[in-house]
């Protein structure tokens, strides 16, 4: 049979895809095709000139998808920003799920054909809103539903239903696509929306969650901007790359449900299935921040739990486990690290309160030089925000907030390790879900497990003799400076790294 099916490419098709923006520059295009004069008969060359017109460069076609749950907030703001792009989407599905709220309503205001002009080219795009109503399978039921409305795009768009993205996003993801054949997706550089939301302990955790998105752009970014996680908040993906996924694992759609962190799996299929996955230089998305520690905790907790789920084989479905895959490299040093956060730290303060119990305690200056080099680092960092305020800078600046917020982070990555380890059968989707709605006190439990210990601690050491307490101290500092020196050696070395120019 040679008749194609529509939405779908045969792999042998090397289609030239041109982005539709005035700042792109000129390509090496193929020869143009023959004259008819210059041919003997039109009919031996028919064939050919049908391929060849198959083949011909022409613009790019987006397809924009965004899953919804309960996004009345904030919906109206995302779709009025992709309106607002210096390059429409030529059509935008709004994928509404499991919703007890005002979403479709608010949607469906947006319904429609929409037209704008930029720089004397018009663009057209059509919003369409779908309900779906009760899906067992969330976010990635959407999602899949999505791209099946989506096929014969040549790009899927994918955007969160609380993510709000730079007027010009959409043409710099596609310059930087179209310019790449090789890119099977690309991820905006996401940062926190901070002009609509008050309350000392919002503007705390969003200061901790623009400075924890910024250090991740940024490893990503120096690392040839190799995407780890080509997250659902905003990335453009290669409808190609999709499809040989599915081919090559076997798949009905892209993303799959025995995965809780389903961007994170899909990256890793993009990589094996020979294309890379990028962040891009330019191109920005301000993401919906978790505003208390309840929604702060299912969030991060589910992202830990899912990064963890995909370093051990046979956790979930038919997922193999790749330890060793390139794009779990950072995770592995974001979870090393961590550790190493929770000993010194942990350490720090049950040797200060045991060398004080027996007035051991000798302060030496040389302790204020780790602080130090953090503060510098967390600085430069906020000085490389592309949008920093005075918060960002204050933030890094007092470094006692940027302490506590490393407490909290720390307090998640242990809930998600004993979550991982026990074994649970844990719904953490369900469990976010239920903590941005204000249920749940999983998020006190690291602060009882800290305490437990603390009290475990101190009440072991009453019972020691002051011999067995000075061996205790006289082994525990020097063990402490060296895991200092090292966590102080690396910080030391991100601060004088050069940031090439990216800013985050």
């Amino acid at each position: 049979m040679t008749d194609t099916v529509p939405g779908f490419r045969r792999a042998s098709d090397r289609q030239i895809l041109l982005p539709r923006s005035a700042k792109a520059g000129q390509l090496a295009l193929p020869p143009a095709t023959p004259q008819l004069t210059d041919l003997e008969t039109v009919e031996t060359v028919s064939g050919e000139l049908a391929a060849r017109a198959a083949n011909a460069p022409r613009h790019a076609t987006i397809s924009c998808i965004i899953p919804c749950y309960n996004e009345q907030d904030t919906i109206a703001d995302v779709l009025k920003s992709l309106l607002a792009q210096t390059r429409l989407p030529d059509v935008i599905h709004v994928i509404i799920n499991n919703t007890d709220d005002d979403t479709p309503e608010i949607a469906r205001t947006f319904e429609g054909e929409h037209t704008r002009t930029v720089k004397g080219e018009e663009f057209t795009t059509h919003i369409h809103v779908h309900d779906m109503g009760v899906n067992p399978d969330k976010k990635v039921g959407a999602l899949n539903y999505g791209y099946f409305l989506s096929r014969g795009y040549d790009f899927i768009l994918g955007v969160d239903g609380d993510t709000t993205l730079a007027r010009d996003a959409v043409e710099r993801l596609e310059l930087e696509m179209t310019d790449d054949p090789r890119i099977g997706g690309l991820s905006a550089i996401y940062s926190i929306d901070k002009n609509r939301y008050k309350g000392l302990m919002a503007r705390f955790l969003i200061a901790g969650q623009r400075a924890q998105f910024a250090a991740f752009n940024m490893d990503n970014l120096l690392r040839g901007r190799n995407m780890a996680v080509l997250g659902g908040q905003c990335s453009l993906f290669n409808v190609r790359a999709l499809e040989m996924v599915m081919v090559r694992h076997h798949q009905q759609a892209p993303w799959v449900r025995d995965s809780e962190v389903e961007d994170s799996k899909l990256s890793l299929q993009i990589k094996d299935a020979g294309y890379s996955t990028k962040i891009s230089a330019t191109a920005r998305a301000f993401v919906g921040p978790m505003t208390n520690l309840r929604a702060l905790h299912g969030q991060q907790v589910k992202w830990n739990f899912g990064a963890i789920d995909l370093f051990w084989p046979g956790q979930r479905g038919d997922s193999k486990g790749q330890p060793l895959h390139p794009n779990l490299r950072l995770r592995w040093f974001e979870n090393i690290s961590m550790a190493f956060n929770i000993a010194s730290r942990l350490g720090f303060l049950l040797l200060l309160v045991a060398a004080l119990s027996i007035d051991a305690f000798v302060f030496n200056p040389i302790w204020l030089i780790p602080p130090a080099i953090a503060i510098l680092l967390n600085l430069r960092l906020a000085l490389a925000m592309k949008d920093k305020s005075a918060s960002d800078l204050l933030y890094a600046a007092l470094a006692i907030p940027a302490e506590l917020y490393m407490w909290v982070r720390m307090g998640h990555f242990v809930s998600a390790w004993a979550q991982f380890l026990a074994k649970t059968d844990q719904d953490n989707w369900a469990a976010q879900a239920n903590a941005e709605k204000g249920k749940g006190s999983a998020y006190v439990m690291p602060l009882v497990v800290l305490l437990a210990i603390m009290g475990g601690a101190v009440f072991a050491w009453t019972q020691q003799s002051v011999g067995v307490q000075s061996a205790i101290l006289s082994l525990g500092w020097p063990i402490l400076y060296i895991a200092t020196i090292a966590q102080t050696v690396f910080m030391l070395r991100k601060l004088v790294r050069r940031h090439r120019g990216f800013a985050v």
